[in-house]
């Protein structure tokens, strides 16, 4: 199991920040099955700042949920740059939100290759009326749980910036 309880300060801290600016995240989870969500809404008050969460292990559910395009998903798989920016997209489109994060990686023991080995998660965070950002982490050999908390941490950092964007 993936203990966060270490990163409970950043989320507590993180829903005072959205709460007082009046913003809304969502969600878009592959690897991390919700642990992002969890996380935020583990803090009392988190529900006057997350709207929801989607979670979308599968490639159906990707699409069905967040109209992430077939074509997308078979051409670069889920585990790419333009499926985790469609994902912060389409949770943004499909959400009251003003903010998004999205991940999907390889979070392992299995599942990788030389292409995308266990521990490569794509990141894409987006605030309404802009981009999506990207990052790509690399993880490398830590354990499922490792890459899980690792995760959920860099996701937090994403939302925590785009709490400074001007709309």
């Amino acid at each position: 199991m993936t203990d966060l309880a270490p990163l409970l300060p950043r989320a507590e801290a993180l829903i005072r920040r959205y709460a007082e600016n009046g913003l809304m995240i969502a969600t878009a989870e592959s690897c991390t099955g919700g642990l992002i969500a969890g996380l935020l809404t583990e803090v009392a008050g988190s529900s006057a700042v997350v709207d929801r969460g989607f979670v979308t292990y599968s490639n159906a559910a990707k699409a069905d949920l967040l109209k992430v395009p077939e074509a997308m998903l078979y051409a670069h798989g889920a585990v790419s740059e333009p499926v985790a920016r469609a994902m912060a997209e389409g949770a943004i489109i499909g959400s009251k939100a003003d903010c998004a994060v999205a991940v999907t990686g390889i979070a392992g023991p299995g599942g990788g290759s030389s292409d995308k080995p266990v521990g490569l998660v794509h990141f894409a965070a987006m605030r309404r009326g802009h981009p999506p950002v990207h990052v790509e982490r690399r993880f490398g050999p830590l354990t499922r749980a490792e890459i899980r908390a690792a995760t959920v941490a860099e996701a937090l950092r994403l939302l925590e910036d785009l709490a400074d964007l001007e709309d």
